[in-house]
């Protein structure tokens, strides 16, 4: 296999034919896998406007960064993209661990000739730069400051990064691409819904080229997927339940923004809702464990007002587990 930093694309590809979006846009590819290209869900349902955003960060290297709420499938949509274009992809969790130095590098003490020395080791940011690489930032508005700066060096086009103790300037591959994924718009937690999540520089906001909006699928995709998940849903009564499923969800997100509930169910919570009625054999049992018991009891009965539109049944009153298996 290539050495990744050997590796460039090697053909065009239409949107077209990879996404099905009404586009004459072409993308460079990889004709090679590297191992660090993530692998291909072909039931993975593409916004088309967010996916033309990305897509501009593949073709004419801006920055993009995709922001939304839970659940959506922001930092897996810019992977299935890489997957469709063999573009090695890697992706970092910025949570309140990942320091400075994780970024950069350090100095680490190991074994050469059996003596023992003391020698700089890259850090993932001086490594990714400098190969084509796809670098996603997940959850940039949760990220420390300290570490916020380090990424400002990069957000420049054509940014060279210095790594001060080795008195080195790095350029940039000509096709490593940078995104990131964020709940919030660097605003902070507004909402109360994501704790830990910080007001950002503005600076930086201002250096990301694209902002993309990453809602809800439709109510058929959403569902499409669930089955695609769940393919034991797949028969007619299946399909109406699973339609019944996301329709909750839908009153749940409205209910949200209305200020009505405090939890709202993302498309991963419906898949969650699915996998666990094959285990409990009950549709009611699986929502409980799947997304009422991790709402405010002072909500419930608006939730189970929401069930009942939905199912045309009562949402019953706690059981035991051993029940649901009888």
């Amino acid at each position: 296999m290539t050495e990744i930093s050997q590796l460039q694309p090697d053909q065009m590809l239409a949107v077209k034919d990879l996404f099905g979006i009404d586009s004459t846009l072409k993308v460079p590819a990889f004709s090679e896998r590297d191992e660090h290209v993530p692998e291909i869900d072909p039931a993975y349902q593409f916004n088309a406007d967010v996916t033309l955003a990305i897509l501009s960060g593949f073709v004419q290297n801006r920055r993009v960064m995709v922001q939304g709420m839970h659940g959506t499938g922001k930092s897996t949509h810019i992977e299935q993209i890489a997957a469709r274009l063999n573009w090695p992809c890697v992706r970092i969790n910025l949570d309140g661990h990942i320091s400075r130095l994780d970024l950069i590098g350090r100095d680490a003490v190991v074994l050469k000739n059996n003596k023992q020395i003391t020698e700089f080791q890259e850090g993932i940011l001086p490594w990714a730069i400098q190969r084509p690489v796809a670098l996603i930032f997940d959850e940039l508005d949760a990220a420390r400051p300290e570490v916020m700066f380090v990424i400002q060096r990069i957000l420049e086009r054509e940014g060279k990064f210095t790594l001060l103790d080795q008195n080195k300037v790095l350029a940039p591959h000509s096709h490593f691409r940078l995104f990131a994924t964020a709940n919030t718009v660097g605003l902070g937690n507004l909402n109360g819904l994501y704790h830990g999540t910080t007001m950002m520089n503005q600076a930086q906001i201002d250096r990301w080229n694209i902002v993309a909006k990453l809602n809800y699928l439709s109510a058929e995709d959403e569902a499409n997927i669930v089955i695609s998940r769940v393919p034991s849903f797949d028969s007619e009564e299946g399909r109406k339940t699973v339609r019944s499923m996301v329709a909750l969800a839908d009153l749940t997100r409205k209910g949200f923004a209305a200020g009505d509930i405090s939890t709202l169910m993302s498309p991963r919570t419906v898949i969650f809702w699915a996998e666990n009625q094959e285990i409990f054999r009950d549709v009611a049992a699986a929502f409980r464990l799947s997304f009422l018991n991790k709402c405010d009891e002072a909500e419930y009965s608006i939730i189970a007002e929401y069930y009942q539109r939905c199912f045309d049944t009562e949402l019953s009153e706690s059981e035991t587990i051993s029940e649901w298996f009888d």
